[in-house]
């Protein structure tokens, strides 16, 4: 089934009635005979799901995904009433809107996901705070939102830092830098001077104790990037005797390092 808003055919009291209608009729019959009726009461009421799902936009969540959202709680609305119950349409459905949006909030729409009571306390919240706005004519503090909810402070103040948890900023976006540079190209690369500054320091009184022919060898291995054969060549000596040279002369160097640092 494909949902689509229904146009304004008729008052929002027409619609009820007309939903009513198509609710009772669906009650008494076979599938798909039932499914086609909630078809037409998903469809008719559309706009209301729409309506619902725009007051929780600029949360970092598309649009078009809150409304399917909003959409799937409506289907299971048309599916779960009872026409039989005292309660209309739209009081059983709203809930269950709201229900299945905060759900997705909660489940899926998190960048930094926090504890599950963090993220129940942040949706109370947020419901709560727009009444709270209008009531006290300015934003809530988190004491005034704590004394309104019946909770604490501090789990106020805890839920409120992560607001910002819904969306994450691209690396594509522009930096704070003037120049045009986007977010990515600002963020310092990883530096690995300090570590070479080190491995220098420590080799160092380790290879000038070896004679000239030792450094040359790993001057050609290790800065040169030569093979064993190359050594060789440049040596006049054989790939042989240029691998036991390199094994002798690394041997030497790990018992340099590794023998306990003597007291000046």
């Amino acid at each position: 089934m494909t949902l689509a808003p229904a146009p304004p055919s008729g008052s929002k009291q027409q619609i009820a009635d007309r939903t009513q209608e198509l609710l009772e009729q669906a009650a008494g019959l076979p599938e798909p005979e039932r499914q086609d009726l909630l078809d037409q009461v998903v469809i008719l009421n559309t706009p209301i799901a729409v309506s619902i799902s725009s007051r929780y936009r600029r949360k970092g969540v598309d649009a078009d995904d809150l409304e399917q959202v909003a959409c799937l709680g409506l289907v299971k609305a048309a599916n779960g009433y009872k026409p039989a119950e005292a309660t209309n349409f739209l009081a059983y459905a709203v809930p269950t809107i709201r229900g299945e949006l905060k759900r997705y909030f909660r489940d899926c729409a998190w960048a930094v996901r926090p504890p599950r009571r963090v993220q129940e306390m942040q949706g109370t919240i947020a419901a709560a705070e727009p009444e709270l706005t209008q009531r006290l004519g300015h934003l809530p503090s988190d004491q005034e939102t704590a004394e309104a909810l019946g909770t604490g402070t501090d789990e106020v103040a805890e839920a409120s830092s992560v607001r910002g948890c819904f969306s994450t900023l691209s690396l594509d976006a522009p930096g704070s830098t003037e120049g045009g540079a986007t977010l990515i190209e600002t963020v310092a690369d990883a530096e690995d001077g300090y570590e070479l500054v080190e491995n220098v320091h420590t080799l160092t009184p380790a290879v000038s104790d070896l004679d000239d022919r030792d450094r040359r060898i790993l001057e050609l291995r290790f800065c040169n990037g030569f093979t064993q054969e190359e050594i060789g060549n440049e040596l006049g000596v054989s790939q042989m005797q240029v691998s036991r040279l390199l094994r002798g002369i690394l041997e030497r160097l790990r018992e340099e390092l590794s023998a306990p640092q003597r007291q000046g």
